[in-house]
């Protein structure tokens, strides 16, 4: 499965690997002309799956897309490790339980134009295309996403920005996708500009795995593509501590050159991230690199992602062993977004008593 064209992958390579990359976050360097992964034999041959897995895995990527970029297979140490299996499919992915959506958090439904996704009374999401540089095994949008594109058209582009100009009480776009990142500079700064010129139009955020999966890509033309003088934030999808590689550092390094206020978000999942000490180091790792933790996810019931599912109870001790040990700079939002597209809801532990007392870190009770 070939990537669409008109999104031009290749523009914006150029970030330089630091040849001592191997720090405490890889063992490997990508080298640029390592391929993505997209297939059951790209990863037999990469040693990434078992001649026995083969048909599991082939079965799989004929209904979910696959890409596992040359950042991702670096940092790969089994095919079972808290990267690859982010990314490696496997067979259970066929498996549909009962409470699991094809459209979990209600996008669908919520949609009044092509692109555009409408929850909340002051912002809405915009998703110019579908294609990522990598795709996750977890993705609540398994569904939708992928190499064939989904990729707006000028035409659907303008019906999208005349339906933000017709909604003033819409102050905030959410560029997200697939990955914005991932068009070519020359159309990502179109839609930035289409967008800052909506008066109403006070803040655009960028949801983005780009900076992490394929930090290569995020050349100077690119990160010059989103300025802007609306306020502007780029949220960085990222897992686990190791992601955060010296090219990782030297994209991030870019963004915040540029003034731009970068945020972080993870989902809470089962061999990846499920222990306090792979959340704190996560979540270090985040603010050493100028990314502030602003949500952890809890796992949206999408097809066949059960396997990652760690429940509400577990993730509330998790995040609560953390306070107190790591600065308040650290510490995300812990959210559900409730089934059916109702929002999300903060879900973390909590310190405030129903008879008004308060229990501190250590879990004594003081009455106020």
């Amino acid at each position: 499965m070939a990537p669409v064209q008109t999104v031009d992958e290749t523009a914006g390579r150029g970030v330089p690997v630091d040849e001592s990359a191997g720090s405490q976050a890889s063992d490997k360097l990508a080298p640029r002309d390592v391929p993505t992964l997209r297939d059951a034999k790209a990863l037999l041959t990469a040693g990434l799956i078992s001649p026995a897995a083969f048909a599991g895995v082939e079965a799989t990527e004929a209904r979910y897309a696959v890409a596992i970029s040359p950042a991702m297979q670096a940092l790969i140490r089994a095919p079972d490790d808290p990267i690859g299996r982010q990314f490696i499919p496997d067979a259970a992915e066929l498996v549909t339980l009962a409470h699991e959506s094809q459209d979990p958090i209600g996008d669908d439904a919520l949609s009044p134009v092509k692109g555009v996704v409408h929850r909340y009374p002051d912002r809405a999401l915009l998703k110019p295309l579908l294609i990522c540089p990598v795709y996750c095994r977890f993705c609540f949008r398994r569904e939708h996403v992928g190499p064939d594109g989904g990729l707006l058209t000028d035409t659907e582009l303008h019906a999208a920005y005349e339906w933000f100009t017709a909604h003033p009480a819409v102050t905030e776009v959410i560029l997200t996708g697939g990955d914005p990142l991932m068009l070519s500079p020359r159309r990502l700064r179109g839609i930035i500009g289409a967008l800052s010129a909506i008066p109403h139009v006070q803040t655009i955020r960028i949801h983005t795995r780009v900076p992490v999966a394929d930090p290569q890509r995020l050349t100077d033309d690119l990160a010059s593509a989103v300025e802007t003088d609306r306020s502007l934030w780029v949220v960085v999808h990222a897992n686990h501590a190791r992601e955060f590689t010296s090219a990782v550092k030297q994209a991030l390094r870019r963004m915040r050159g540029r003034g731009i206020p970068l945020l972080g978000q993870s989902v809470l999942l089962r061999g990846v991230n499920d222990s306090s000490e792979a959340l704190e180091d996560l979540f270090r790792a985040m603010i050493a690199d100028g990314v502030k933790p602003y949500y952890l996810h809890q796992l949206d019931r999408a097809p066949g992602t059960a396997r990652f599912h760690v429940p509400v109870e577990e993730g509330r001790v998790l995040l609560e062993r953390l306070r107190g040990r790591v600065t308040g700079l650290a510490w995300p939002c812990y959210v559900l977004d409730v089934p059916g597209g109702y929002g999300k809801v903060p879900i973390g532990p909590e310190y405030w008593q129903a008879d008004g007392s308060v229990r501190d870190i250590e879990g004594s009770i003081h009455t106020l």
